[in-house]
């Protein structure tokens, strides 16, 4: 991806009141985008959003800027990320566009757009409402304002969506689940899709109120699922993020599994049914578990930069449909054109009942190698720390001693000074031992 003033890997993201999540930025942005997208096919934008109070305030500064460019709006309010890709597509509009800043807190929030076709938009795009951005303000004339509109039945089209992804002969019937939707977009959707398969759904997290998404709850915050999934001898829980792309599960024994444990279980599946399409996307930061394990099956396993954007950048290069991450972003292009949480959960749970086993079998056949990871401050004076002989030589050497047996990732943060270093080993006293090693060299050449 090429250099971008204002888009990241993952739409634009900052904190609410400061540049560029303010109001004026956004009427901007939506009137640059509308521009942009003006005079193509049904010239209207869709535009959800999470559960975070500045959501108001943004939806109403992108519909302003929008209909100034002459686009027309429809407005969904609180939905999930993948909602919205999936309805931008079945209502044939130009783009979709979601208010959401995932994990973050509330005082944070961001924009993101998908395509007509549901998937993230294209680089050229995104640099063409940059140039825009760029350009005077300027109205179209009163009867060529965009109208906007609410679409009232958009949760229950999306439920139905979902659980047409789960197997017409299977039911959760007889099962206990326990969901966290983080106080998210997914507070309204998730439980009702569980409960009309038939699951007995335990809720948390489905009372948001503007302030409380992501706190203490939801995918990134796991104590409170585990130990509720353990008091109502619950078969598993679901924990969602805030917008509803990513998921983590937890077992029946209270154990966390992760997007890279949910990907094996999903690949391995697909592979047994005939439905594995070549192999299987993970990133930088996946555990050495996940390439172990898959090889052992014979899926071919290929790593991207860290990224669902980028994970979705090599499926589509390789023609592949499995991939993801481990902080729960897992992809399956045979079923959705993006990240999908519930999605992704429902289809471990078809591969519980498919094969009688609980949660807890299904992780066995991977192992995750233990993982140190240990952040490195220093001083960015524009001298890059990784290519100093010292560092490259401390990792030669941990590479040396560990062979076959481990894994070492050495990169730059993306938003601070930091050298993150990362080893995986057969056992965590090598991992412990190898990252401090070669965090010591760092620390050395940045002091």
């Amino acid at each position: 991806m090429s250099e971008r003033k204002y888009f990241g890997t993952d739409g634009i993201r900052g904190k609410v009141g400061e540049s560029p999540i303010n109001p004026e930025f956004v009427t901007k942005l939506g009137w640059a985008a509308g521009k942009v997208l003006a005079g193509r096919g049904t010239n209207k934008v869709l535009i959800g959003k999470d559960t975070r109070i500045s959501g108001y305030m943004l939806e109403s500064a992108l519909e302003a800027g929008l209909s100034a460019a002459g686009i027309d709006i429809a407005l969904l309010g609180p939905m999930p990320t993948p909602a919205i890709a999936y309805l931008t597509k079945t209502f044939r509009c130009e783009a979709g566009i979601v208010i959401s800043a995932s994990h973050n807190p509330y005082y944070d929030n961001g924009i993101k757009f998908f395509s007509s076709n549901g998937f993230k938009l294209d680089d050229e795009i995104e640099a063409a409402i940059e140039a825009q951005m760029e350009q005077p303000l300027e109205c179209v004339a009163s009867d060529e304002l965009g109208k906007a509109t609410r679409i009232g039945d958009a949760a229950g089209r999306y439920i139905e969506f979902c659980k047409g992804t789960f197997p017409s002969d299977l039911s959760l019937k007889g099962l206990k689940i326990v969901v966290d939707c983080a106080h998210g977009a997914t507070y309204h959707i998730a439980p009702n899709v569980l409960a009309e398969l038939g699951a007995k759904v335990i809720e948390m997290g489905t009372k948001p109120d503007g302030l409380n998404i992501n706190d203490k709850v939801g995918a990134t915050s796991l104590d409170a699922i585990r130990q509720k999934v353990l008091d109502e001898k619950a078969d598993l829980g679901f924990a969602l993020d805030g917008d509803g792309d990513r998921i983590m599960l937890v077992d029946h024994k209270g154990n966390v599994v992760d997007g890279d444990q949910i990907v094996y279980i999903i690949a391995r599946d697909a592979l047994k049914t005939g439905q594995l399409k070549g192999g299987v996307v993970g990133t930088q930061m996946s555990n050495l578990g996940l390439e172990v394990a898959l090889t052992e099956l014979g899926i071919p396993f290929a790593r991207s930069k860290v990224g669902d954007r980028y994970v979705m950048e090599l499926l589509k290069e390789k023609g592949w449909c499995i991939g993801g991450e481990n902080s729960g972003h897992v992809l399956n292009l045979r079923l959705a054109s993006t990240g999908d949480g519930i999605v992704s959960g429902l289809q471990v749970l078809a591969c519980m009942l498919n094969t009688e086993m609980s949660l807890y079998e299904l992780t066995r056949g991977m192992q995750k190698y233990p993982q140190t990871l240990i952040n490195v401050r220093f001083n960015d004076n524009g001298t890059d720390p990784l290519n100093h002989d010292e560092v490259i030589g401390a990792v030669k050497e941990a590479e040396v001693q560990l062979a076959d047996s481990g894994r070492i990732l050495l990169r730059k943060s993306g938003t601070e000074p930091l050298i993150r270093v990362m080893v995986e080993a057969e056992k965590s006293v090598d991992s412990d031992k190898w990252a401090a090693f070669i965090a010591d060299a760092v620390r050395k050449v940045t002091a």
